[in-house]
């Protein structure tokens, strides 16, 4: 999945000593030491494997973070442009490479983002079965009550969209499921991927894709990642106006700050969604903090994937 991304010798310590499966995320910093994340640890990268100590780490150069862009570009800036302007790569393995840098702008408006300092690349994984702590109470005699996921960033929200979207397929339930994966992370394309019966539109605005799939695929449900703007907000509504089931995320650290997010008042006073998964990183990523109905009631308790 991440082979051909890194130079050569980062490439071989992190695929022979390291072990891509295990990894979460990876930053690089310009002039400062490399650093692995697994779950809620972290160590340093070293050309042994894994180091606790900074002293003994490899350390992340300019000529190394602009590589890693190049190459996760396809050796083309300028076709990944859109993305670079929101802060991101996403590769067609379903890598998030995050980017930090000199934001060039003109009128207001994000050109491009330049002299790349920082990259922090995100590693999607599959954990089956890690959506079943509360399938039953999203599906109940093959309905499906409109679900939000809502977890900090981290804490396996995408990883559980993935899962779910399998299991109903696992399931023979068929229903015709429209995925909306607007940042590329979704549809990662492995162990079976999103099942038999997804249609995936990649990187449209919600808008676009939800307008356009309801239109030409006529799903059953509509799964997606991420709703954050007024835009996608609306995009929600139209859908639920038309029939459509919805499966989506948010961040947002608790129950509790959810409610209070501005943008989000009109579906929590349509009650569009009559089902809130929680999760957290507090027992590490997917913990499981508990599934509420449209009244904020709690209806189940946590456990972990």
């Amino acid at each position: 999945m991440l082979k051909g991304i890194f130079p050569k010798e980062l490439e071989q310590v992190l695929d022979k000593k390291v072990g891509y499966n295990s990894i979460n995320e990876l930053r690089l910093r310009e002039n400062k030491p490399i650093v692995l994340s697994f779950g809620t640890t972290k160590s340093f990268l070293s050309f042994d494997g894994v180091a606790r100590h900074s002293s003994d780490a490899l350390m992340a150069t300019k000529t190394m973070i602009e590589d890693i862009i190049f190459r996760a570009s396809e050796c083309s800036i300028y076709s990944v442009n859109e993305q670079i302007k929101k802060g991101y790569i996403v590769t067609k393995k379903g890598i998030r490479i995050g980017i930090a840098g000199s934001v060039i702008e003109e009128k207001g408006v994000i050109k491009t983002i330049s002299n790349f300092s920082s990259i922090n690349i995100r590693i999607p994984h599959e954990i089956r079965n890690c959506s079943l702590c509360c399938y039953n109470d999203i599906v109940s005699q093959d309905v499906i009550n409109n679900t939000l996921i809502i977890s900090p960033p981290g804490a396996g929200k995408t990883t559980f969209l993935r899962d779910f979207v399998w299991q109903l397929s696992e399931r023979n339930l068929t229903y015709n499921v429209l995925v909306l994966d607007e940042r590329g992370e979704l549809n990662i394309g492995e162990k079976g991927g999103l099942g038999k019966y997804s249609d995936v539109i990649s990187f449209a605005r919600k808008k676009v894709g939800f307008e356009n799939g309801i239109r030409s695929l006529s799903p059953d449900i509509i799964v997606t990642d991420e709703l954050n703007e007024e835009d996608d907000i609306d995009a929600v509504i139209y859908a639920a106006n038309s029939g459509v089931k919805i499966l989506a995320s948010t961040h947002s650290d608790s129950i509790e700050s959810f409610q209070n997010k501005a943008s989000f008042q009109r579906l929590i006073d349509l009650k569009v969604f009559k089902r809130f998964v929680v999760l957290s990183k507090r027992e590490g990523a997917g913990t499981f903090e508990g599934i509420y109905n449209e009244n904020f009631s709690r209806i189940n308790s946590w456990n972990r994937f």
